[in-house]
Order: structure tokens, then C-alpha cells, then sequence
């Protein structure tokens, strides 16, 4: 059945192309598998709830914009009657029963792993959109008046990476800027519209919590395509609570999300991350630690189920992603199995209201055998960030730019396999983690490496959620080869091409030979295989090879064969339909060759126990580049198959992707 909505419907109606409904949530409170669900143009201000999921992949309920039309869902509503207070202050006062049973200007946004603003005041769900520009909250009344751009971001977390790399893109946006009064029966709003008038302005204030997302999980198997999603009050999304977003699976199964473009949720943007059953902010009541309660939820979710068969397999493609506070993508759990590709993400969490340690463009926790490939990242103030499990998860072909840090990857096991990116970012790589292969990647920036010893976390079967054991990051365990380390930025305090890797050892011998454990450890434990302190104490090898380097960036004494030579540099170029990569390549990096890289050659990594392999459990193909051209025999360095000296103009990134 084929159903179709259009603002000049009626719900009432049969729902056919001559007698369309006029909201998709109707159709889609009678959609049932094979369905498909058309809207044409216009603008919906509601929170649609899928009833009912597919079956299977090819029995699937799909909503989907009528083509050559482009529906807008909205979680706003628009706002007229401001009266002008004084200046050019303005208010609107409303009954809360507008609100319904969320009220997003008396609900202040808090959770776990959520850092409080530097200054003593609440960031609230609500916002204010001006011709669909957003405001900035005011502390007090004092600033709601203020003609003093915001200079410091009010945010206590981050504030390093702030003062090198981020701060406002336009400094003057904050001058827009509201605040909201709520008693017992009323919210009023003030805000401070400048040189506009609001009753001849398009004005919109963020209502629903969500725009897309069944309040049940389990709804399987759905598509979502060709739409515009925007101003929803969506909620802070940590690990350890239930993770509804503007748009969401809600721990559901084979979703496709595709050719949208997403703006404005004041959280996050896409959810296919966990629901409450298994732990929803039980931080609050102070018993443990948020990683004590999030460890649980592993443990909960697969007592419950969790598995390939119930969650997870999503595909997320070709969407545009921005304007959002924490993240454009954020899933724990939910994220198996999944597939994030040729999606452009961009300016997130640039607001600077408030900051957290779950804020990145894509932000997963138990992303295990998710392939993130072909994306463009930039502008946010962290790319990705791979956080616990990261486990047979495989970062590829990916283009990250202007980020205040590119790529995180936080207390995993292994094995994660990051190959043929391009990172252009001040900060490329910050390690927390073990068990990483980084392979034919070009780094601009600097590098971190850091070990965890107070937070054990889950490593699994191979390609399997079944929890095998939980262990510290001890850091290392990595394989580096064939990358180009362009070192364009001093590091001032932080790694530097993989000098930050230096501490590691060689090989896995002094596990097998206890009496060269380091000075420090009992008689007995130096005469004991397998004691723990032994293990504790001694670093794991890191294994590298191929690698060329230049500029700030240095090798590390494990690259023995390193290509060192001045001159590599790297910029990006926008045209109308492209974005080009100015590459400029000298000789001695030029005619460097290396080895190739397979998945015998990787290994296992150590703690996990699992080879760099593909989902399907075959070997990875490192034959191929970013482009997509074939490697010959002599491999080079880097994610491109050819390298000859000189200057090159290579075409990692097409626009128009959602067309």
C-alpha cells in the first residue's frame, strides 16, 4: 500500500495520491510492513512515531519525500504577538499547557559526563530560531541587554583544544540572544531581536524533544529518505541513559536513514544508540561511578538480548548533518553492525553553550564491526569519537578538516582498523585505547597517546556482542604502517607523528619471559607466568613500517626504515561541486616504497584475541585507495595509489551527494 500526506490533506482522508492525510504521523500510525508512506512538500511541526516496523529488509516500511519535493519536519512551532519590552527586547508569554508534558525553556539540560558552563548558570532545551537562525541563551537579564560579543566560550571542558583551535566562526551571533521566565501557569520569553522585528520575521521556538523516533523501541526496518529534519529539543545523550535524539531508531534493527538534511537539534541529530531498559541515569542517585552504571548496561543489554538478530545493522547514507549541540550521529549499543557512509557533517557543537565529554560528530560506544567510511567531517569540535568496544570498527576513505581534534578512540580493546583517511586537522589522533591499526593515512596534525589504569571495559567474542572479559587500556598493542605524517603543527605539549609511541616495547617477549620484568614487582610475581602485576607494569610492543615524515612531525625509534624529508604539505581547495586536496609531494617521499599491508600481517591484537578482519570474518583488501584505484606493486605510502614528486590536485569529496 502506498500512502500519501500533504498540508492540503485531511487525516480523515483515505490517504491516497487524490485524498492524501495531512500529517505523516497518521500515516504512520497505520503503515504496516511493505507500506510506503510519500509526503509531499511543506512544513510538519510534529513528532512522528512509527507504530509499526518491517519484517525483514526487503519488507520494510519506507517514508519517503514525493519526488522532486521537500518535505520539512520541524520539532518548532512558529511564534507571532511579541510584545516589545524595551529596546530591542521583545516577549511572548505562553500558557505551559502549550508545552505539553516537556517544556524545554524549564528544563535544564544536565546529565552524565556533562561539563557545567564556566559561569554559574543553566543551559535549558529551549531556543529561539530567526529566520532559521538560532540564539544563544543569556545568563541573566543584564546579558539578554548586552551589546558584548561573547569572547570566551562559557564552557569549562575542552578549554585547551578552544584556545588553539576553536572559538566563534562570527562572534557577532551571540548578540541574539533569549532567556525564559516559567511560574506555575506561564512561560514567557524574552529575546532580543536586534535590528529585526519579530512580528515581521519568520520566528520559531523548539517544542518536541524529538521529530522522528517510535516511543517504543523494537520498531524494525525502517526508511527514512529525502527529507528536511530541524529545531528539535532533543536531550543529552550519554551512554547511561535512554538515547532519544531528532531522529532515531531507538534500539531497533536494520534502519536506513538516508538523503536528509538535518539542522538544529539542540543535542543530538541521530540516534541509534540504547534505550532505558537497560540503565536510564541511574548516576543521578550517586550509588557509582557513570562508567560503574554504563559497564552494567553492557552486562543488562545482553542478558536481554541484545545481539545482530534484535539491534543494530543500520545504514546511514547521504545525509547533511549540522548546527547541532552534541552530536550528528550517536549510538552505544545500538551502533553494531552498522554502516555510517558518505555523510557531510559539519559544525557541531560549535555553539560553545555548553560542552561535555559525548560531543562529536559521530560519538559511539559499542560500535562493534561499524564500518564509517567516505564521510566528510569538519568543523566540529571533535570528528569521531570511538568510546569503549571499539571492536572489528573500521574508519575509512573518511575527509576530516577544521575540527578542533579529528579522531578520538577511548578505552578499546582492539582490533580497530583506521586506514586511507585524510586528517587535516590541527589534532588528528587522540589515543586512549589499544589494539589500533592505522594504515595509508595522511596526518597534518599532532598525535596523542595516553593509558587508562582506573576503568576496566568490555572486550567481546569475535563478531559477537557475547562479552569475553573486561581489561585496563595499557595502551599500544597499535600497528602503524604506510602513512604520510605531514606534520604541519608544532606540538606544543602533545605527540607528534609517532614519537608519542615511544615508550612502547618491541615485541611480546617479556611476556613469555617473566624474570625481565620490570624492577618494582615481588620476587614471586617475577617467578609466576601469567601474574597480573607483571602484565600491569610492562608496555605492550607497537609494530610500524612505511611510514614517511615531515615538517613538525617525528618517527618514532620503533619505525626503523622511516622516510624522513622536507617539503610534504597538504591543503584543501572548495569549488562549486568538489573539494580538492592541494597535495605537494617531494622526491624522497616520492620514490619511498613499502610493503603491503594484509590481515595476517596486522595479527591479533592481544587482549581481544581477534585478527583485523572484515564482519563477514574474510581478510580486509588494502589494495585499493581512497579513490578507489588499484594499488600496483610498488605500494606507497599514504591513501593515494599514486605518488610521483610534485604538486597534485585530487578531487575527496563530491557535492550535490543528495541529489
Amino acid at each position: 500500500m502506498i500512502y500519501y500526506v500533504s498540508k492540503n490533506g485531511s487525516d480523515f482522508a483515505a490517504g491516497t495520491k487524490e485524498a492524501p492525510f495531512a500529517t505523516i504521523g497518521h500515516a504512520a500510525s497505520i503503515a504496516f510492513p511493505g507500506d510506503t508512506v510519500r509526503v509531499h512538500g511543506g512544513v510538519y511541526r510534529e513528532w512522528v512515531s512509527p507504530r509499526f516496523g518491517g519484517t525483514s529488509e526487503h519488507n520494510r516500511i519506507v517514508y519517503e519525500a514525493v519526488e522532486g519535493e521537500r518535505p520539512i519536519i520541524k520539532g518548532s512551532e512558529a511564534v507571532t504577538g511579541w510584545e516589545k519590552v524595551k529596546g530591542t527586547v521583545w516577549k511572548k508569554t505562553l500558557l505551559n499547557s502549550f508545552f505539553g508534558e516537556f517544556n524545554p525553556y524549564a528544563t535544564a539540560i544536565a546529565g552524565d559526563w556533562m561539563h557545567t558552563p564556566c559561569r554559574e548558570y543553566q543551559v535549558h532545551y529551549g531556543d529561539i530560531y530567526l529566520n532559521g537562525k538560532s540564539f544563544y541563551e543569556a545568563t541573566d537579564e543584564e546579558e539578554l541587554y548586552s551589546d558584548d560579543e561573547r569572547a570566551i566560550p562559557p564552557c569549562t571542558r575542552e578549554v585547551y583544544f578552544l584556545s588553539k583551535y576553536g572559538g566563534y566562526e562570527n562572534p557577532k551571533d551571540t548578540l541574539y540572544r533569549w532567556r525564559a521566565v516559567v511560574d506555575k501557569h506561564y512561560t514567557t520569553i524574552y529575546a532580543n531581536f536586534r535590528e529585526y522585528d519579530p512580528n515581521r520575521e519568520l520566528v520559531e521556538i523548539n517544542v518536541r524533544p524529538c521529530c522522528f523516533y517510535p516511543r517504543t523501541a523494537g520498531v524494525n526496518f525502517i526508511t527514512l529518505r529525502g527529507f528536511e529534519i530541524a529545531q528539535a529539543a532533543s536531550p543529552w545523550t550519554p551512554p547511561t541513559v535512554n538515547q532519544p535524539a531528532m531522529v532515531g531508531a531507538h534500539f531497533s534493527r536494520g534502519w536506513v536513514i538516508e538523503n536528509n538534511i538535518m539542522h538544529d537539534a539542540k543535542c543530538s541529530a541521530i540516534s541509534i544508540g540504547k534505550d532505558e531498559t537497560t540503565g536510564d541515569g541511574l548516576t543521578r542517585f550517586g550509588r557509582k561511578s557513570g562508567h560503574r552504571y554504563q559497564l552494567e548496561a553492557v552486562f543488562e543489554a545482553v542478558r536481554k538480548g541484545w545481539d545482530r538478530s534484535t539491534v543494530g545493522s543500520h545504514l546511514i547514507q547521504n545525509n547533511e548533518i549540522y548546527d547541532c549541540g552534541q552530536n550528528a550521529i550517536v549510538g552505544h549499543m545500538g551502533c553494531i553492525y552498522s554502516v555510517i557512509r558518505h555523510n557531510h557533517v559539519h559544525h557541531i557543537g560549535k555553539k560553545y553553550e555548553y560542552m561535555g565529554s559525548e560531543q562529536a560528530g559521530i560519538k559511539f560506544h559499542g560500535a562493534i564491526d561499524t564500518l564509517i567510511e567516505g564521510n566528510n567531517i569538519h568543523n566540529c569540535t571533535l570528528g569521531t569519537w570511538l568510546d569503549w568496544q571499539a571492536q572489528g570498527t573500521r574508519l575509512s576513505r573518511n575527509l576530516y578538516h577544521k575540527n578542533e581534534r579529528d579522531l578520538e578512540i577511548e578505552v578499546s580493546h582492539g582490533p580497530c582498523l583506521v586506514d586511507n583517511n585524510i586528517f587535516l586537522s590541527p589534532f588528528s589522533f587522540d589515543c586512549y585505547s589499544q589494539g589500533n591499526a592505522l594504515v595509508h593515512n595522511l596526518f597534518l596534525g599532532n598525535m596523542h597517546d595516553e593509558k587508562v589504569w582506573n576503568r576496566t571495559t568490555p572486550y567481546h567474542y569475535p563478531h559477537s556482542t557475547l562479552v569475553a572479559g573486561v581489561s585496563e587500556t595499557l595502551g599500544g598493542d597499535h600497528r602503524c604502517y604506510n602513512n604520510l605524517f605531514a606534520g604541519r603543527y608544532p606540538s606544543e605539549g602533545v605527540g607528534y607523528g609517532t614519537k608519542t609511541f615511544d615508550d612502547f616495547a618491541d615485541c611480546f617477549d617479556k611476556y613469555s619471559t617473566p624474570k625481565e620484568f620490570e624492577v618494582g614487582i615481588s620476587e614471586k610475581e617475577n617467578g609466576e607466568r601469567g601474574s597480573l602485576g607483571a602484565f600491569l607494569t610492562v608496555p605492550q610492543p607497537v609494530w610500524m613500517g612505511g611510514n614517511c615524515y615531515s615538517g613538525f612531525a617525528k618517527a618514532s625509534r620503533h619505525d626503523a626504515d622511516a622516510v624522513v624529508a622536507q617539503g610534504l604539505a597538504a591543503e584543501l581547495r572548495e569549488t562549486e561541486e568538489t573539494l580538492e586536496l592541494i597535495l605537494t609531494v617531494p622526491e624522497d617521499i616520492a620514490s619511498a616504497s613499502c610493503a603491503p599491508v594484509t590481515t595476517k600481517r596486522l595479527g591479533e591484537t592481544r587482549i581481544s584475541s581477534m585478527p583485523f578482519e572484515a564482519p563477514d570474518g574474510t581478510d580486509y583488501d588494502f589494495s585499493f585507495d581512497l579513490l578507489g584505484e588499484k594499488r600496483t606493486d610498488r605500494i606507497k605510502p599514504g591513501p593515494f595509489a599514486t605518488l610521483s614528486a610534485g604538486t597534485h590536485t585530487l578531487c575527496v569529496w563530491k557535492k550535490n551527494l543528495l541529489q
